[in-house]
């Protein structure tokens, strides 16, 4: 996959799409990826199962939150 230091994980779409949408992509992606602590064990254990689920790898808590962020 092709990743630089200035443009990270959207340096896979090339030139396509225009720079402003590669951006908020880029954006979405980080926030989507990102460590997060468990509300239940206060672990960052937290990860994204699919579009508005969130599960715990420690304590195994299943949250329903928004798509990108938990909160």
């Amino acid at each position: 996959m092709a990743r630089t230091k200035k443009v990270g994980a959207a340096g896979r779409y090339g030139s396509r799409y225009g720079r402003s949408i590669r951006k908020k992509v880029l954006k979405v992606e980080i926030e989507k990826n990102k460590k997060v602590a468990c509300p239940h064990c206060l672990n960052e254990k937290l990860h994204r199962v699919a579009s508005g689920v969130w599960l715990c790898k420690k304590c195994g808590l299943k949250v329903a939150g928004k798509a990108y962020k938990p909160k």
